[in-house]
């Protein structure tokens, strides 16, 4: 009887009281609290032991041994009153070279404002789609996002690049518009930096040759308009799949339009040609002319929203990528 009531005794002292989803909490908050108390004592050792007592240094590193073994043999009454322990031997020395949460909190937004701005800058940034000129590969009230190392690492407020790679033909970018800086918009590259390009009766030449275009026979119409003003339209169109570069990808006419050509020219060096998908609604370098490199900041990576009027939600297109099939990525609407 009494060799039972010592074993019960000592399996209570190890393990917390209650049903077996509230032991697991609390043993699981007790060990978060001793890893948070321990981070905290070896903190305060490492940073700031020449100016504390040798003893006091010595009464810190004895508690935290005592519980970093109670932690590892999962000893919960153990850990509470070693934690315990070296809390009060914290408090009593050294709860001048404490954290107060309030310091933890802002450290902890601190850092996490940071890592999100060193992405910004760097890795991935969020753009909306604010037009349908990019139809029938984004449509408008697509959230994307785009990557901004593909064409090498920028530094900030400068034109440098590091390990800079040149786009490719068939890319989908976001840069500055030349004529606007204040402004994003974003297109596929047709021609690159050397290229000769010409847009003659609705086709793309690239250095005197037509790129390959092949006409769909698919239904095709789109809805395109001003969200704002909540006024949209729906435009008849023929489809078109075309290859350029390693990039194969879907482009819409309408039908009856006036096409916009472009003259025969030469892209300047560290310069790129680009046009919309839905070639007879976008305002691109047919108009006013090429982009510097300088002003790309990344290439379309994924959609990771969207929706609009008139159908809402478009659940079908969340976390498609931008350059994988058409077929996926690029719907026509029915």
């Amino acid at each position: 009887m009494a060799s039972d009531k010592s074993r019960k005794q000592r399996r209570s002292e190890a393990e917390p009281s209650g049903g077996a989803f509230s032991r697991w909490r609390k043993m699981r908050r007790a060990k978060r609290d001793a890893r948070a108390l321990l981070k905290e004592s070896k903190r305060i050792l490492k940073k700031f032991k020449a100016r504390l007592k040798p003893e006091i240094a010595e009464q810190i590193a004895e508690a935290q041994s005592q519980l970093v073994e109670a932690r590892e043999t999962n000893h919960y009454g153990k850990m509470r009153e070693r934690a315990e322990k070296l809390d009060d031997i914290l408090l009593k020395n050294v709860s001048f070279l404490r954290k107060s949460a309030l310091r933890e909190y802002a450290e902890s937004i601190g850092i996490a404002v940071l890592i999100a701005l060193l992405l910004r800058a760097f890795v991935v940034e969020a753009f909306k789609i604010p037009s349908g000129s990019m139809i029938p590969t984004l449509k408008i009230g697509d959230h994307i996002f785009v990557n901004k190392f593909t064409y090498g690492i920028k530094i900030p407020f400068t034109n440098i690049r590091l390990l800079p790679r040149k786009p490719e033909r068939g890319d989908v970018i976001v840069f500055i518009y030349p004529r606007d800086e204040e402004k994003d918009f974003i297109k596929r590259i047709v021609a690159v930096g050397g290229d000769t390009v010409e847009v003659r009766n609705n086709q793309v030449y690239i250095n005197d040759k037509p790129i390959k275009r092949e006409k769909l026979s698919i239904k095709c119409q789109y809805t395109d308009g001003d969200e704002s003003r909540k006024e949209f339209e729906i435009h008849p169109c023929f489809a078109y799949q075309e290859s350029n570069g390693p990039n194969s990808y879907r482009v819409i006419q309408d039908i009856n339009s006036f096409p916009v050509g472009a003259k025969k020219r030469k892209i300047p060096d560290d310069h790129v040609f680009v046009m919309g998908d839905n070639r007879d609604n976008s305002h691109d370098s047919r108009v006013w002319g090429t982009v510097p490199m300088s002003h790309i900041k990344g290439k379309a990576l994924i959609i990771w929203w969207s929706s609009g009027a008139p159908e809402g939600v478009r659940w079908g297109r969340f976390f498609n990528l931008v350059h994988s099939l058409p077929a996926k990525t690029s719907p026509i609407t029915p």
